[in-house]
């Protein structure tokens, strides 16, 4: 059917009755295009096989080649759909395509999203309120969290320091070095933080999403001030609220620098007339030593990995070596509430440090339960150089934070 079918379209020549009778008629009977096949009505029934291709001549002489065929079976008879090429293959191809199309049409997710979903709420961040402020949002992870469940006062500060450098990026105005602007890698100079100021209201949990402001000011002739605010962003309530002084140091002396006219030319414009975010404490940090310190803690060194990019230990770290000298009854039933450091010197890589810790109660052996502590540190040298002078203040945990430490949940049993 189909080749009658498409005979009615497209005409088919058939053999003709006498074709082998009348073998003369088209010079040598019936020629294929593909083959070129001639049969000729001999005596000795012989077929000769002629192809396209001019016949190889041998010192000027032709030379044919003779097959016999007789035994080959004869070709089905000439139609129009067994002319057509094989299809199969492509329409297989076709079909394959057809399908991995279809597959990754189908997980596109092609729900509508509201405006403020366009916005990659955990990227680097963007300026805002007229480019003097910085905004970045961060994931509380599980790795970033205490015993308690909450957020840890490390994971705190390294968000505050991460929004401090993604802002002077986000700015255009990161050098080759770390934090550093251009014209202060001309001269070698980088960004060394001399006192730090921090109150936490709340720590954030695990899961939780929150929001960090940061902004400049200007802090004496030499001085740059940061300012922080850490705020829970789904209901914008103030978690953490922090103040920092930053000078300029020469990279290779290890010296404080004025800031140059270049420096300040390319900075002051970012620069906020505020007042900092946080009272300033002017208490005087006292020293200790090994007759005023209740708890000591020594053979303490960096590790590589607490360095940065500016070959000196991360000022974070210093935070983790205070509270190692820390007494376990606080840690375990109070939470740092507010924190002041003074940064006095840096230390090397190859340094071992000494972790001094007093705390201002009578009673130091009852500190599970007491209510507000307040205790003061001291970060120094195995020679006795002073790293690190600081005060804490805690306060005791929440009773849902206090009742599950040490607790191991039953469905993890």
């Amino acid at each position: 059917m189909a080749t009658a079918a498409t005979a009615s379209i497209f005409p088919v020549p058939s053999p003709s009755p006498d074709a082998g009778a009348d073998g003369n008629k088209l010079v040598g009977g019936s020629v294929k295009l593909q083959g070129l096949k001639s049969k000729h009505a001999s005596s000795g029934g012989l077929q000769v096989k002629a192809h396209a291709q001019a016949p190889p001549k041998i010192n000027g002489s032709t030379v044919e080649s003779l097959k016999h065929d007789d035994d080959l079976p004869s070709p089905p008879p000439r139609t129009f759909i067994n002319q057509l090429p094989d299809w199969s293959m492509l329409l297989a191809a076709i079909t394959t395509i057809f399908l991995a199309a279809e597959k990754q049409w189908m997980m596109l997710d092609w729900k509508p999203r509201r405006s403020d979903m366009l916005i990659d709420p955990f990227g680097i961040g963007r300026i805002v309120q007229d480019g003097l402020v910085f905004r970045q949002n961060f994931s509380i992870r599980s790795y970033e969290i205490g015993a308690d469940r909450t957020a840890s006062i490390e994971t705190v500060m390294n968000h505050l320091q991460e929004t401090a450098l993604n802002h002077v990026k986000t700015a255009g105005l990161l050098g080759d070095g770390f934090g550093s602007t251009p014209e202060m890698c001309k001269k070698n100079l980088i960004w060394a933080v001399t006192r730090m100021q921090v109150v936490v209201d709340r720590y954030p949990t695990w899961g939780d999403v929150v929001q960090v402001d940061t902004w400049v000011s200007a802090s004496g002739k030499n001085g740059m001030r940061r300012d922080w605010l850490l705020r829970d962003c789904k209901t914008g309530e103030i978690l953490t609220r922090a103040s920092s002084v930053w000078v300029m140091m020469n990279k290779l002396t290890r010296r404080l620098s004025k800031i140059p006219e270049e420096v300040r030319a390319e900075i002051a414009s970012y620069f906020v007339n505020s007042a900092p975010i946080l009272e300033e404490d002017n208490r005087k940090l006292s020293k200790l030593d090994d007759n005023t310190a209740d708890y000591i803690r020594t053979g303490l060194s960096p590790r590589w990995n607490d360095l940065d990019v500016n070959q000196h230990v991360n000022n974070v770290k210093y935070i983790g070596w205070i509270l190692e000298s820390a007494p376990q009854p606080i840690l375990e039933s109070h939470e740092l509430s507010a924190m002041t450091l003074e940064y006095r010197r840096e230390c090397g890589r190859d340094s071992v440090l000494q972790s001094l810790t007093a705390v201002s109660a009578a009673d130091v052996g009852n500190l599970a339960h007491r209510g507000q502590l307040e205790c003061k540190h001291l970060l120094r040298l195995e020679d006795g150089a002073e790293i690190v002078r600081g005060r804490t203040e805690w306060r005791p945990k929440p009773v849902s934070n206090f009742d599950i430490v040490n607790q191991v949940p039953a469905e993890s049993i």
